[in-house]
């Protein structure tokens, strides 16, 4: 469950996948392989993010206990012994087996390592923590605080490294979106937080399309820009991206187009938009946002060599799996964008997705995900796939 993005979608999945094969009818984009980035039977592991970084890829992710191993009867998407962790490879293909350590919480557990690196080879990983507090200390805090089943939100954070993810540096905290009313258990405005990938424009400014809770008792999210000048450390207030009287809009990437406008893709929980874009002309001044027509979440771009855009997402409808769209360089094409099919095969359950993807080479792809097997175990997988100039 993810508490924080009221994300309480519940279906079920069936499988079958198509390898090897041209996919859809899209005769330039061909799937390689699907590979296995990290699994592990001990822990419960999601929410990939990969960046290339000097020779090698990263990927980090999410880790926890597997506590259906320890009798309970599923896992969850909080627990305090949840860290961030990375993989290294050299080629994409095959990836370490022992995860090194990005940055485990001092007070709680963490969530989406989001990673970004800058052009001058600054790393940065975004993320976001929650504690588990009895409910008589709950009630003790500086109110509003939110919070469900006894987890409270500690807010979001970024950690830096300058050594190609050998150290990392920080937490930062960011400041609480403006207007926002909640608190963390100090009593502060909760820091801002949120699940997307973030993007360094021409100007070397930073962009990071953040989530806010706005009610009490807590109904809807929305999304707000915020940027930095400094490589992540201090960060600043732009505005509103995404926000409707009763829509929610959460987890959200954001990307720069060749002509320079700042694009948002937005996961909804709302039968009436289903995945949604948001576009500034104006530097993230002002957005105006639409739905794309498509169902699909959340969702992540990259750009390829010839300007494309490569858009993927999760889906979470039979059958469930990871699937993507080309996109034109500034994006405008999303309702009429062959759908395309990387997988769905996914196990039990609706648990699938998180895609991210990154650029190989001139001709291939690496999309990295979560994914469950047939027997319930979830682990990082991806996809390489050969796509074709325009």
């Amino acid at each position: 469950m993810r508490l924080f993005l009221l994300t309480l979608l519940a279906l079920s999945c069936l499988s079958g996948n198509i390898q090897g094969k041209d996919l859809g009818k899209r005769p330039e984009v061909r799937k390689i392989k699907d590979i296995v980035v990290y699994e592990d039977p001990q822990f419960y592991v999601a929410f990939p993010s990969v960046v290339k970084s000097g020779d090698d890829y990263l990927v980090a992710f999410r880790r926890a206990p597997n506590r259906v191993m320890l009798g309970e009867p599923y896992p969850t998407h909080t627990d305090m012994n949840s860290y961030l962790v990375m993989v290294r490879s050299k080629d994409g293909e095959n990836w370490t087996k022992e995860p090194e350590l990005i940055y485990a919480h001092p007070f709680g557990g963490s969530q989406d390592p989001c990673l970004l690196k800058l052009r001058d080879g600054t790393l940065l990983c975004t993320s976001y923590g929650w504690i588990q507090l009895r409910e008589d200390a709950i009630a003790k805090m500086e109110q509003p605080v939110y919070h469900e089943g006894g987890w409270v939100p500690l807010g979001g954070y970024i950690v830096r490294s300058f050594d190609n993810g050998k150290t990392w540096e920080g937490p930062i905290y960011p400041p609480a979106v403006k207007g926002g009313i909640y608190k963390d258990p100090m009593g502060k405005p909760l820091p801002a937080y949120n699940r997307g990938a973030l993007y360094e424009g021409k100007s070397g400014r930073i962009f990071w399309v953040v989530a806010a809770m706005d009610d009490n008792p807590l109904t809807k999210t929305s999304n707000h820009l915020l940027y930095s000048d400094d490589k992540g450390l201090t960060w600043q207030y732009s505005g509103i991206v995404a926000t409707h009287e009763k829509f929610i809009f959460n987890e959200a990437s954001v990307y720069e187009t060749p002509k320079g406008d700042i694009v948002a893709f937005i996961r909804t929980e709302n039968p009436e938009t289903r995945a949604c874009i948001a576009r500034s002309t104006d530097g993230g001044k002002t957005f105006k946002w639409q739905p794309m027509g498509f169902y699909g979440h959340p969702l992540a771009a990259v750009r390829l060599p010839d300007n494309r855009v490569f858009l993927t997402y999760g889906y979470r409808e039979k059958p469930c799996g990871v699937r993507a769209r080309i996109l034109n360089a500034e994006c405008t094409d999303f309702a009429t964008a062959e759908e395309i099919i990387l997988r769905d095969d996914n196990g039990p359950g609706t648990d699938v997705g998180y895609s991210w993807p990154v650029v190989l080479d001139d001709n291939r792809v690496l999309v990295v995900y979560y994914i469950t097997r047939a027997d319930g175990l979830r682990y990082i997988g991806g996809t390489i796939l050969e796509i074709g100039s325009n």
